[in-house]
């Protein structure tokens, strides 16, 4: 479902951040080979929309994603399974990735925030 296969780590606090539940890890994002298939919540994806793949949020959450090494942050909702690469903590839409790093980079180190 992504491009790059990786080991790492990913940690989870099952305590809250600012009343939100935080996670750390690598995102990765969808090759373009994705393009309008549909996504676990039966929507077709789409790499202009700000959209995310998470194993466990329900649905519809929204997310925010920061960059730890720039501090760029964004928000996506989630409304797909994945990624199941161990480290990754969430696959993000092209244009989200693309708003807090390179693409080119493939990965980044991230803090995930539920908002809601």
């Amino acid at each position: 479902m992504v491009l790059l296969a990786l080991g790492g780590c990913s940690h989870f606090s099952g305590g809250t951040a600012g009343g939100r539940v935080s996670e750390t890890g690598k995102a990765s994002y969808y090759a373009d080979v994705f393009q309008n298939r549909k996504t676990a919540n039966g929507e077709r994806y789409r790499h202009d929309v700000l959209s995310a793949a998470h194993r466990t949020l329900p649905f519809g959450t929204r997310v925010r994603v920061t960059n730890l090494d720039n501090g760029k942050s964004v928000v996506v909702r989630i409304n797909d399974r994945g990624p199941f690469v161990r480290g990754r903590v969430i696959d993000l839409s092209k244009s989200a990735f693309s708003r807090i790093g390179r693409v080119r980079d493939g990965l980044l180190p991230v803090r995930l925030q539920v908002l809601r």
